[in-house]
């Protein structure tokens, strides 16, 4: 049961988009699939649930419409804990500890745990906590591991082959505590000059925390908490592919390109080199403007757009490369696991 954290230090990548799409392509293959939202900007729980339904997991709910109460009141148990703002309130509100959470299954095998723009409120408490938790602080370090016991918690019920963690944009106390509750970090990267600034604060600030975790606070965490291990390792990357613009010539992309592998075998996996090829690079990902609007108006991956959906003539062609695209790419990801776990 692998763990991939999505992550980059810059937004704007598409790296919530290539979670959904992940998320799919590894249910269509056949295997379970557990989607985590840690991001408080909540867009990949958007991606997989309409607003009727996010309303009434956030509370939003409004009875002047009852029909729209009864279609929901018989998907969602009134009594649950669906999302993970709510898992941890008890934690932010000082009268507990995390609550289970019942996720939802979006479709056949394909499991998720819910964002929630109320996370945000949590990130004081994580960053409280962090440096109190070099002590061995109990209390300190369920708030650190919160995240991560509600995840296994979850995996352990359900059992998922993958589970693909989506993480917000920045350095925050939020991060950090989604990142360490992850195996391996897959890092979707723009051929921008903000996503090689990205690069250069995340490879040092991934292994300060890892440092900071195994070498400071395991040796001190009680035995009777489960905690994880912080391992937090780097997979590679995938290359976003921009849409061309005039005002943006082929020669500027390739430029940041050919920067990319020297710039994270360096800052990313610290390895002092002037050169370096593109191993690290597990695909690249084309642009899929015209399939976009498509797949949001119909609420389905890109992949799956048929001509009911307006996927009609060359675009259902664009529709089969984008399949071909996203299976491979899952392939490449998972034998990137199994070097990582070898």
């Amino acid at each position: 049961m692998t763990s991939v954290a999505l992550f980059n230090n810059k937004g704007g990548v598409g790296k919530t988009t290539l979670v959904y799409h992940l998320a799919h392509m590894y249910q269509r293959q056949g295997k379970r699939v557990l989607a985590v939202d840690l991001d408080p900007q909540s867009n990949l729980t958007s991606s997989f649930l309409d607003e009727e339904d996010l309303s009434f997991l956030w509370d939003e709910s409004e009875p002047t419409f009852p029909q729209r109460q009864e279609r929901l009141f018989s998907r969602f148990d009134l009594g649950g804990v669906w999302t993970i703002a709510q898992a941890v309130e008890p934690i932010v509100k000082g009268t507990g500890d995390i609550r289970a959470v019942d996720p939802i299954e979006t479709a056949e095998n394909l499991w998720l745990i819910p964002g929630d723009l109320e996370l945000s409120r949590f990130e004081d408490e994580l960053s409280t906590n962090w440096a109190k938790g070099f002590s061995g602080d109990e209390k300190a370090l369920r708030t650190t591991t919160a995240f991560y016991r509600i995840i296994q918690d979850v995996r352990r019920r359900i059992e998922p082959d993958i589970t693909l963690i989506d993480v917000g944009p920045n350095l925050g106390a939020i991060n950090r505590a989604a990142l360490l509750s992850s195996d391996t970090v897959l890092m979707p990267l723009a051929a921008d000059l903000f996503s090689l600034r990205g690069l250069r604060n995340l490879g040092p600030t991934l292994r300060e925390w890892r440092g900071d975790w195994q070498d400071i606070v395991l040796p001190r965490a009680p035995r009777d908490l489960e905690v994880p291990s912080g391992h937090m390792l780097p997979i590679g990357y995938v290359i976003m592919q921009p849409g061309m613009r005039l005002d943006r010539p082929v020669q500027a992309y390739q430029r940041w390109l050919e920067r990319i592998p020297v710039v994270y075998d360096r800052f990313v996996l610290n390895q002092d080199t002037s050169s370096a090829n593109a191993e690290h690079e597990i695909a690249t990902i084309r642009n899929y403007r015209s399939l976009m609007p498509l797949a949001h108006d119909a609420r389905k991956p890109m992949f799956d757009l048929r001509a009911a959906d307006g996927a009609l003539g060359s675009t259902q062609t664009f529709v089969q490369t984008c399949y071909r695209d996203f299976r491979d790419l899952v392939e490449k990801i998972d034998a990137r696991l199994v070097q990582t776990a070898e």
